[in-house]
This record gives C-alpha cells, sequence and structure tokens, in this order.
C-alpha cells in the first residue's frame, strides 16, 4: 500500500518539478533525469520522455536541436510563456498545500489536552 502511495504523490508532482529543473536554464532530458534522481524521485525514460512531449504539445516548453560530440543530436528544452506561467501558479499552489499539511501534521502548543 505504501509504495502505491509513493508511486502515486510522485506522478503527481513530476511535471512540476520538471518543469522547475527547465526554468533554471536549458535542460536536456538526461540532465533532467539526472536532477531527479540526484533529488531521489527516481523515474525511468520511458516516464519522462511522453511527459516531455506531452508538455510541449500543450504550449508549456519549446525546444532546439545541438550537436552532440558523441552522439545524435539533443533537444534542449525550455519553458514558453505559458510554462512560466504554469510554474509560478504551481509554486503558489505547493506552498499553500504545504502550509495545509504542516496545520494539519504539526502539533498546536494552544491546543493541549488534559
Amino acid at each position: 500500500m505504501l509504495s502505491n502511495l509513493k508511486s502515486q504523490m510522485r506522478k503527481g508532482l513530476l511535471e512540476y518539478c520538471i518543469l522547475a529543473i527547465i526554468s533554471r536554464d536549458e535542460a536536456y532530458a538526461s540532465d533532467i533525469l539526472d536532477q531527479l534522481k540526484g533529488a531521489q524521485l527516481v523515474v525511468v525514460e520511458g516516464t519522462v520522455y511522453p511527459l516531455l512531449t506531452r508538455m510541449k504539445n500543450e504550449g508549456l516548453l519549446t525546444y532546439r536541436w545541438q550537436e552532440s560530440t558523441g552522439g545524435p543530436p539533443r533537444k534542449y528544452y525550455t519553458l514558453t510563456e505559458n510554462g512560466k506561467q504554469l510554474l509560478a501558479q504551481l509554486d503558489q499552489e505547493w506552498q499553500s498545500i504545504c502550509q495545509a499539511i504542516n496545520r494539519i501534521t504539526t502539533p498546536d502548543p494552544n491546543n493541549i489536552e488534559v
């Protein structure tokens, strides 16, 4: 049960995390995967690539091709204005969710039962 809940939580936050990563600097898909793994949000390529395509098709991302010294050309993703706006909205929503969860999970010292 815990494994399933953890998986659902990660999936729900993955798009937000990808937008945040790309907002810092343009990123290649393997760079995105490395940063997600570095943050211990382990995901597989088969999850990230379709998500990047969907986000591009929704107008949240754009990309440019760059030749690679060690293989085929690479797609480097950047946020569009729509992507920046969505990220700002998700930032606000994330702060709101964190505050709500903290209110629920942190004991209130003024509300001590006797």
